[in-house]
């Protein structure tokens, strides 16, 4: 590990110099592509720095009190430092290893999530549409930008289904461990006698797919037109506006009818028709790669219950990572920061285990 982090230390070094050159800072693209390089290796680098700096603290301290002759009052100061130094020698360690996983290359991208009504009929419509608003009030925490892509409502304000994106730097790493189903045990308002039930609802998380992630054939599309139409009678649009496209390889089948543009509904079905395709691949590979971990970071099993939102009882259960929380009102209105940073933290253990293990 120490061999990898000196060179790139020499890295860190090497690029704040060349940003400082006349040549390169008048060169935009190669600028910029080493000030993206920089943003990456900086914390690693600087973490680095201080491990360093405390492991020479210790081993200064150290060398003192093996050296012996100091006063008590003296050999009990630096005893403090030597403690002090060590232990936070120790946590640099750890917080070197962290630094030095493999980052997911789709961590900063933008990210599509698609909501669909599940078992419990209306019930996990209205659900959905529970659902989109909690994402959507999460992303405004974070400053991010929220865009319907493509939705399917119901006359009593659920969704049968719904795709957005979110945009913003890091969207994708928080969001990626929502893919699967999301249970809700609650009195329905539609009951009239009052009984909980259960509803399913599926969520599916994409990575934004730029051309460049996702080389599409032309050749291998079928795109119709049809008439759009929405619940109760909305948005009925009287010209052939909606999309539906189906990429034949795959018989991946996008629909989009919420612009009254046929333009636009086919740019919006082309970027979750990229960004469905991106998935399959990235499924591919991790399940090729996650082994053993509990959260198959990006697979999205749609299959398999993730988390729980029981009502009555006001709380919510993650099962991947057995977390309850007693604070359903704050989640579902967006305060998803503790669940998510509660995944990453086990996902991140996880990997550090495999790491181990591997070694």
């Amino acid at each position: 590990m120490t061999d990898k982090l000196n060179k790139l230390e020499e890295r860190f070094n090497e690029i704040n110099n060349l940003l400082c050159s006349p040549e390169v800072a008048c060169d935009i693209e190669k600028s910029t592509a080493l000030m993206k390089e920089l943003k990456t290796i900086t914390p690693v680098a600087e973490k680095f720095r201080e491990y360093k700096k405390n492991l020479a603290s210790a081993e200064e301290a150290k060398a003192l009190l093996d050296g012996g002759g100091l006063d008590k009052d003296f050999k009990e100061l630096v005893f403090e430092e030597y403690e002090r130094a060590r232990t936070e020698t120790e946590k640099n360690s750890e917080e070197l290893k962290i630094l030095l996983l493999p980052k997911d290359k789709n961590d900063d991208k933008n990210v599509i999530v698609e909501i669909r009504q599940s078992a419990g009929g209306e019930e996990s419509a209205l659900f959905a549409a529970v659902l989109y608003r909690m994402y959507s009030m999460y992303a405004v925490t974070r400053n991010w930008k929220t865009e319907i892509l493509n939705s399917n409502p119901t006359d009593l304000g659920g969704f049968k289904e719904i795709s957005f994106m979110i945009s913003g730097e890091g969207a994708y790493s928080r969001f990626k461990f929502e893919s699967g189903v999301h249970r809700v045990q609650r009195i329905p308002v539609t009951e009239s006698n009052g009984k909980i039930q259960t509803s399913t609802v599926t969520v599916a998380v994409l990575p934004e797919a730029d051309e460049v992630d996702v080389e599409i054939n032309p050749a291998d599309l079928q795109i119709d037109t049809f008439r759009s139409s929405g619940a109760g009678g909305q948005h009925i649009n009287k010209t052939e506006s909606a999309i539906r496209i189906t990429h034949i390889p795959t018989g991946t089948v996008v629909e989009c009818q919420d612009e009254r543009s046929q333009h636009k509904n086919k740019d919006k079905a082309m970027k979750i028709l990229r960004s469905r395709i991106l998935e399959r691949e990235i499924e591919k590979q991790a399940s090729e790669i996650a082994g053993e971990r509990r959260l198959q970071v990006g697979t999205g099993d749609r299959s398999e219950r993730i988390r729980t939102y029981n009502f009555p009882q006001g709380r919510v259960t993650d099962h991947r990572i057995g977390l309850t929380l007693y604070k359903i009102e704050q989640i579902v209105n967006g305060s998803l920061d503790e669940l998510l940073d509660a995944l990453i933290t086990a996902d991140t253990a996880d990997r550090l285990n495999a790491g181990n293990n591997e070694n």
